[in-house]
């Protein structure tokens, strides 16, 4: 799994539009520890937050064999939670709506692997 950071610049808000929770901590320690190692690896955050309780976003490009191109993985804080979000298993219909997919019931297995790599890379452990 390889994860292509999606700077401020290349940010447009329809990316994240369909995404939908993969997993949350509430653990105000773990999004300190968890926010400088993205700004460290990563830089500036994908977009600016415009609230006091939402206060870092990176979004990025899943990229592995078995994941349909233009997934989506955003990591960001909400008040004291830490929470991980993906377009997986997700599809916009042309009325708009937001369907599942069959690969929806597959999120659990995406989110652990999401989960494991992002404690690799940002060498924060997450539970």
């Amino acid at each position: 799994m390889q994860l292509q950071f999606v700077p401020v610049e290349e940010f447009y808000f329809a990316l994240t539009l369909d995404t939908r929770l993969l997993l949350e901590w509430t653990d105000a320690q773990l999004v300190g520890q968890v926010q400088p190692a993205l700004k460290a690896q990563y830089g500036q955050s994908s977009t600016v937050a415009a609230a006091k309780q939402n206060t870092f976003n990176y979004v990025f490009r899943i990229v592995a064999e078995d994941i349909p191109p233009n997934t989506v993985l955003e990591v960001f804080d909400w008040a004291e939670q830490l929470r991980l979000s993906s377009n997986y298993g997700l599809v916009r219909a042309q009325d708009g709506k937001v369907t599942r997919l069959t690969s929806y019931e597959q999120r659990p297995q995406l989110a652990r692997q999401v989960s494991a790599h992002l404690s690799s890379v940002l060498a924060v452990e997450l539970p």
